[in-house]
């Protein structure tokens, strides 16, 4: 590319941005108001750093971080899989708290997805989310080659979760005993809550940009972030929460390439792993989502619990999209009903129970 193509680009990059930053402002706003009262200034939010880590390499040879706490041969093992743009410290309070709770019984494994975090940067064909899954097949074969597992996601990762469920329908015969299915959705981001605004010619060129000179954009970063970031930051909570909390869920964030950020689009947009739900048919489930949610309404929430008949679905009220931040406790407290359920369903093969008669709303 000569240099007045470059220089070309590099302008309607900052172009798109300011585009971007104009449509954004009422959103920034808004999320500005989300800060309030301290209450985890003692907190350690550098926890899983000291957890036992490994790496797992995916089929294209991508290293995925993992960490991981509790016996290696515990008799059941929980593998969480974080959203976008996040990585797997997102899941810090779940991490202290049901660490606590179910000592040496569960093995609770916590990986970054490509891109993310600490792990491998991928080719931007492989930025699929049944790349997602394929990845976390190689995880659970990795981690947990034997016994049973609860699967549980949040956004990204509860679609990684389908996807696997729709390209390994085997693991979910005997190995999977239940998933979490957190602030998610099957299929139709981008034509539900804040997801319509993917779908934009702004958006496009972004993507377009990325796939033609990745370097020009990260040097644009600041610029590229004017379109994406006050669309997560604004959606990440319903509440006024902590502004040491607000500041670690933008640290994620702002830590994420923007290349990531805009290879990932276009299949957050048209991801579809409706297929994925006939498997989990039989398999006991939790769809928990936050009733503020910009990103994943709630009633996304209502139409995939009626999809899954075992499922639980529990609304947060007043929650937005970080909803095992925003409200930890009620989250690992679904999340540890859920193991149970799990647990005594494979024991003794219950019956299956409608979802409306599961259906729980739990206050902040």
């Amino acid at each position: 590319m000569n240099v007045l193509n470059r220089l070309g680009l590099f302008g309607g990059v900052l172009g798109a941005a300011a585009i971007g930053a104009i449509a954004g402002i009422n959103v920034v706003k808004s999320a500005a108001t989300r800060r309030g009262p301290e209450i985890y200034g003692s907190e350690d939010f550098a926890l899983m750093t000291g957890d036992r880590s490994r790496v797992v390499a995916t089929e294209d040879d991508v290293p995925l971080l993992v960490r991981e706490v509790g016996p290696p041969d515990a008799p059941l093992t929980v593998i969480f899989v974080h959203g976008y743009c996040l990585r797997m410290e997102s899941w810090h309070f779940q991490r202290a708290q049901l660490a606590e709770r179910w000592g040496d019984s569960v093995r609770m494994v916590f990986y970054d997805q490509r891109g993310h975090g600490e792990s491998g940067v991928p080719a931007a064909e492989s930025c699929t989310i049944a790349q997602l899954g394929r990845d976390l097949a190689a995880v659970v074969e990795d981690v947990a080659p034997s016994g049973p597992v609860v699967l549980v996601g949040h956004s990204m990762g509860g679609m990684t979760i389908l996807a696997m469920a729709r390209q390994f329908p085997e693991l979910f015969d005997d190995r999977v005993i239940g998933v979490g299915l957190l602030a998610t959705t099957a299929a139709g981001l981008n034509k539900s809550g804040l997801g319509r605004n993917l779908d934009n010619p702004v958006i496009d060129g972004f993507r377009l940009a990325v796939r033609t000179a990745p370097g020009a954009v990260q040097q644009a970063r600041g610029a590229a972030r004017a379109i994406i970031s006050p669309i997560l930051r604004a959606a990440s909570y319903g509440t006024e929460v902590s502004p040491r909390l607000v500041a670690f869920s933008e640290g994620m964030l702002n830590d994420i390439s923007v290349v990531t950020i805009v290879n990932f689009l276009e299949s957050l947009e048209l991801h579809d792993e409706s297929e994925a739900l006939p498997v989990l048919s039989d398999t006991p489930a939790l769809v928990l989502c936050g009733d503020a949610d910009m990103i994943i309404p709630f009633t996304s929430s209502k139409y995939l619990a009626a999809a899954l008949p075992r499922s639980e679905l529990v609304r947060v009220r007043d929650a937005g999209h970080l909803v095992e931040l925003e409200f930890p406790q009620v989250t690992s407290d679904a999340i540890d009903r859920l193991v149970r359920r799990a647990v005594s369903s494979r024991a003794d093969h219950e019956n299956a129970v409608p979802a409306g008669e599961l259906e729980r709303t739990d206050v902040g």
